[in-house]
C-alpha cells in the first residue's frame, strides 16, 4: 500500500491525519517531540480557542491573503465544530469563541490524537526530520536523526517558528526551501511591541482600554479597540497583538511605525475637549492628576497628568514602535511559504507533485481569537485529503 507521511503532530498535522486516515491511506506522522500536540497544550493560555464564530473580512493576513478562501469555505467555523463534536468533544461558546467545555486545551490535543489513531494513523514521536528528498516521479525518502522513511506523498505540517515550546522553529522553512519553495522571511506575530524611550517601568502593569492606532510613516494603517496592557518595554495585549504584524513588517522594509493609544475612546474626538472641560468645572477642587484617577488606574493617571497637551495625551499618546517580542514570546509568525507556490484547493505543491504544506508553515496568519487555529483544521483537512486522494486515485482503498 502507498503511504503518506505528515512532518510534524501539531494542530493541522493532527488534522492532516485525521482525513488521511478516514480516506483510507496509510498515514504516518512523525513528531520530533516526545508526544504531539505540545504548541496546541499552551494555546488560549492552556484553554484553547479553537476556532471563532464570527470572522471578519481582515482575519487572515499574508503576501497574499485570499489564499485561504478555498480552504474555509470548504471547512469553516461550524464545521470545525462538527468536526470536534465528533470526535467526542462537548464545546461551548463565549461570545462566538469556540473553546472545549473543559476548558482545558489537552481536551482538543487528546481528542486529536485518539481520533488519528482510531482511524489507523502511526505516530512516531521523538522523529525530527532533517531531509526530505525526491525519488523519481512517485515518491519521496524522508531522513531523521534514526531513521529513513519512505512514502508516496509526504505534507509538512511542521509549525512556525513562533512560541517557546519545544519544537517550534525554522527546521519546516529549511525543508520547504531545500525542496525548492520561496520562504517569506518569518517575523514573529501576535507579539507586544518595544517602544522607544524611556521611563515605561513606571506604568507597567496597567491594563486599560484605548483604541490602538497603528500609523507607517505617519498614515493610520488600522485601529483595534480592546484592553491594552502596559509594560515595561512598552505595550500589550491583544490590540497590540492583532497589529503587531503589520507593524514589525514595516518595521523590516524600513518604514516609521508609530502607535497612537486613544485612552478615551468611547468619548468622540470633536467632543473630548468639551467633555474635559466640563469634567474639570465639576470638580474644581481637584489636581489633573486627582481627576483622572477617577478614570485610570493611578499609574496611569500619574503619567498622563504631568503632560503639557492634556486632550493629546488622552486621545492620542504617540509611542515610537522600536522592535518586537522574539519568536519565543509570540503566538503566531507572520511570512513562511510563498502561498503563490501552492494549490489553495488542495495544498498541493505548484513546485513539487506530491508535496503538500497546511498550517503555520505557509505565509498567512490570523488575529486573535481562534483564527490561527481555524486554518490549522482547514488548510489540514485540505491536505490529507488531497493527499489521499492522490496517493489512492478516488480516496479509497489503493
Amino acid at each position: 500500500m502507498k503511504k503518506i507521511l505528515i512532518v510534524g503532530g501539531g494542530a493541522s498535522g493532527l488534522a492532516a491525519g485525521i482525513w488521511a486516515a478516514r480516506e483510507g491511506a496509510d498515514v504516518t506522522i512523525l513528531e520530533r517531540n516526545d508526544k504531539p500536540g505540545k504548541k496546541l497544550c499552551a494555546t488560549g493560555n492552556g484553554r484553547c480557542n479553537f476556532t471563532n464564530l464570527h470572522p471578519a473580512e481582515d482575519s487572515y493576513r499574508g503576501s497574499h491573503p485570499d489564499f485561504v478562501q478555498k480552504a474555509l469555505s470548504a471547512f469553516g467555523p461550524e464545521e470545525a465544530v462538527r468536526f470536534f463534536d465528533d470526535l467526542g468533544v462537548l464545546c461551548v461558546s463565549r461570545e462566538g469563541l469556540m473553546y472545549p467545555r473543559s476548558m482545558q486545551a489537552g481536551t482538543i490535543s487528546n481528542a486529536l490524537v485518539d481520533g488519528f489513531i482510531s482511524s489507523g494513523g502511526r505516530m512516531k514521536t521523538r522523529e525530527r526530520v532533517h531531509r526530505v528528498e525526491r525519488t523519481g516521479k512517485d515518491g519521496f525518502l524522508v531522513y531523521t536523526d534514526t531513521w529513513q522513511y519512505s512514502a508516496h506523498c509526504i505534507i509538512l505540517a511542521c509549525g512556525s517558528a513562533a512560541s517557546a515550546i519545544s519544537g517550534a522553529g525554522m527546521d519546516g522553512y529549511e525543508l520547504a526551501h531545500s525542496l525548492g519553495h520561496h520562504i517569506v522571511r518569518p517575523l514573529p506575530a501576535l507579539t507586544g511591541l518595544r517602544c522607544g524611550g524611556k521611563g515605561f517601568a513606571s506604568w507597567a502593569g496597567v491594563r486599560t482600554q484605548a483604541d490602538a492606532s497603528l500609523l507607517i510613516d505617519g498614515k493610520i494603517i488600522k485601529t483595534v479597540l480592546g484592553e491594552v496592557q502596559l509594560t515595561d518595554y512598552g505595550v500589550s495585549g491583544i490590540p497590540v497583538f492583532d497589529l503587531s504584524r503589520y507593524a514589525l513588517r514595516a518595521l523590516e522594509e524600513g518604514f516609521r511605525v508609530e502607535l497612537s493609544l486613544d485612552f478615551l475612546p468611547e468619548i468622540p474626538g470633536d467632543e473630548a475637549e468639551a467633555f474635559l472641560n466640563r469634567r474639570k468645572a465639576l470638580c474644581p477642587n481637584k489636581t489633573v492628576r486627582e481627576l483622572l484617577s477617577g478614570w485610570f488606574p493611578e499609574k496611569l493617571a500619574r503619567i498622563l497628568s504631568t503632560r503639557k497637551d492634556l486632550l493629546r495625551a488622552l486621545k492620542d499618546y504617540r509611542l515610537d514602535v522600536a522592535g518586537g517580542l522574539s519568536f519565543e514570546h509570540a503566538q503566531a509568525c507572520s511570512g513562511g511559504v510563498d502561498t503563490r507556490e501552492v494549490d489553495p484547493e488542495s495544498m498541493e505543491s505548484e513546485l513539487v507533485p506530491g508535496l503538500y504544506l497546511c498550517g503555520e508553515l505557509l505565509d498567512i496568519d490570523g488575529n486573535c481569537g481562534g483564527f490561527n487555529l481555524q486554518w490549522a483544521w482547514a488548510s489540514g483537512r485540505c491536505a490529507g485529503i488531497h493527499a489521499a486522494l492522490d496517493v489512492n486515485g478516488t480516496g479509497g482503498e489503493s
